[in-house]
């Protein structure tokens, strides 16, 4: 059975989706605010993470920076805040998903369920690799130069997409498709956020990968296939990273 954390502050509200999550089988705990959320968490495993971010003592965005520094659970933000920065903000502390109020419970199930389902991966064991980047899909276990690196669920996913799909110039759309699939109802720079963490973390963990490698087809490209103007654009990034 699935196992739920739900943070919300309002009680009628937590109650309402423990109710509706358990008739559909699934185990749920109620945290009244950020820091008894912390607490569960510390003492018990959750498959994922239901996540309001108004919320006495700590907020959602406090919560969502503490738990990624430890664990890859699955989160989903559900909040009334719904701007664009929110949002963005929300997936750059490392979230999966974001879903505002008022929601359907219907649709929450079926993000929760999807989210669960990505973060388990693949049942059988087998390695991925370019260049000095390994990814053991039977574990989630990513390295880099022999170096692990944690990645959240989604840039664990990215990671994955891209991998599968060496030497192909992958849209925005096609990698919403893939990787947050049809059900994703936010913002496309949602990619963007993500492609910016993954190359963080690549960075962090590659130092043993000679820097010229990096800069070898900084000229190749002269348009980024993601217009995201962060720099080398990541199609590039993981050529130059795969060259022997």
């Amino acid at each position: 059975m699935d196992r739920i954390l739900v943070v919300e502050d309002e009680q009628a509200m937590r109650e309402i989706i423990r109710d509706y999550l358990a008739a559909h089988g699934m185990e749920c705990d109620l945290a009244r605010d950020g820091q008894e959320a912390l607490e569960l968490l510390e003492e018990q495993d959750y498959d994922a993470v239901v996540l309001d971010v108004l919320m006495p003592r700590l907020d959602g965005f406090g919560v969502c920076r503490a738990v990624r520094r430890r664990s890859a659970v699955p989160i989903l933000f559900l909040t009334a805040l719904g701007s664009e920065e929110d949002m963005l903000r929300g997936y750059a502390l490392g979230a999966d998903d974001y879903v505002t109020k008022p929601f359907s419970l219907a649709v929450l199930l079926a993000k929760l369920q999807a989210l669960i389902r990505r973060s388990r991966g693949e049942r059988k064991a087998g390695v991925l690799s370019c260049g000095a980047i390994q990814v053991d899909t039977g574990a989630r276990r990513c390295t880099a130069a022999g170096q692990e690196i944690k990645l959240s669920p989604r840039e664990y996913e990215l990671l994955l997409c891209l991998l599968r799909n060496q030497g192909q110039v992958l849209s925005r759309a096609q990698l919403l498709d893939k990787v947050w699939g049809l059900d994703f109802e936010g913002d496309d720079r949602a990619v963007d956020v993500r492609v910016r963490s993954l190359r963080a973390a690549l960075g962090k963990a590659g130092n043993r990968i000679p820097e010229r490698n990096l800069k070898d087809f900084a000229g190749e490209c002269t348009a980024d296939p993601y217009g995201l103007h962060t720099g080398i654009p990541l199609r590039i990034l993981f050529t130059s990273l795969c060259r022997k």
